[in-house]
């Protein structure tokens, strides 16, 4: 549940950005005319025009044939600086969940296997499936996990921003960047930025147990493909911001995966030395349950049987003939 809520949420937020883009450019009249009405006018005017005006004061500042790329990349370093404690603050909160959840593992075991019993009834199925979060909430955990979205929401405006700064402005969409255009679409800078990002999910996958692996392999395929639909649907402008951003993804994953993760899993197991998680599912538990379950059933099979015996006594009572119609 947690995994699919997160890949859900990134995906969701992703398609958000590829639809703008797309309405972005489907909406222009030529790609120097901004748009004057509409949704996309008030998305211009909100992000577009400030992130334009910022990339052409960098632009300048900077001087040579290659000071908008520059501009891009001192924007993205800015707006990466920014995300990143929250990305790691992210990534420690989930680092912490998932050694707690793998000390769960052995109760949530016991549900998942008695949730796949045969013939089980729907309040048996609801009785069981309620101990799962009842095992989260006595251990003072969320189902949902430690991940969070607002660093891909912060950035959301600024994709959407450097896209648009330069398909409206003909200073920016005619500039380069070490010979590859800013204002078209490039191959080169698509597969780099899109090869980063698969090696920034190799490296998320660094000690993590088996059993988690298996339900983030989705992210190995997920993030990168994103990438690279969004980067060569998009002008090279785009592409060089998820390059540098890949870079710096790399960077904070290597300081997770080596760094914050030895550190959270030795205070998990110090704090789970002093103060241990709490067994709320036994087998007993959930014997209980379906022993209890199969008893009332059965009491209301005996009563049912018994309401149907007395039934049909009374109607072969009613169908007898009476002695005095014999007569």
């Amino acid at each position: 549940m947690k995994s699919k809520t997160k890949y859900f949420s990134l995906f969701a937020m992703l398609t958000i950005l590829a639809l703008v883009l797309t309405g972005c450019a489907n909406n222009s009249q030529s790609i120097y005319q901004a748009p004057t009405s509409g949704p996309y006018a008030w998305v211009f005017s909100l992000f577009g025009k400030p992130i334009q005006n910022i990339m052409l004061a960098v632009e300048h500042q900077i001087g040579g044939s290659n000071d908008a790329g520059w501009a891009i990349i001192i924007i993205t370093f800015v707006v990466q600086l920014i995300v990143m404690p929250l990305r790691l603050a992210s990534q420690r909160k989930m680092t912490t969940q998932q050694e707690k959840t793998q000390k769960l593992q052995p109760q949530m075991k016991l549900i998942q296997e008695a949730l796949k019993k045969p013939g089980l009834t729907q309040p048996q199925q609801m009785q069981i499936s309620q101990l799962q979060m009842r095992v989260y909430k006595d251990n003072n955990m969320s189902m949902m996990g430690g991940m969070g979205c607002l660093p891909l929401l912060i950035q959301l405006p600024i994709m959407i921003g450097i896209y648009q700064a330069v398909a409206y402005s003909k200073e920016l969409a005619a500039s380069s960047f070490f010979g590859i255009s800013l204002g078209q679409r490039s191959i080169v800078l698509t597969i780099i930025a899109t090869l980063l990002y698969v090696i920034q999910g190799y490296l998320s996958m660094v000690g993590i147990p088996e059993e988690q692996k298996k339900a983030m392999q989705m992210t190995l395929i997920l993030s990168p493909a994103m990438t690279f639909f969004i980067s060569i649907s998009a002008p090279g402008a785009l592409a060089l911001y998820f390059l540098v951003g890949g870079l710096i993804a790399i960077l904070q994953q290597v300081i997770t995966t080596f760094i914050i993760m030895p550190k959270v899993k030795k205070d998990v197991a110090a704090e789970l030395n002093e103060r241990p998680l709490k067994v709320v599912v036994t087998q007993e538990t959930i014997d209980s349950i379906l022993n209890t379950t199969t008893s009332s059933n059965t009491n209301n099979e005996t009563e049912k049987d018994l309401h149907q015996d007395l039934r049909a006594r009374n109607a072969g009572k009613q169908k007898r003939p009476h002695n005095s119609d014999k007569d």
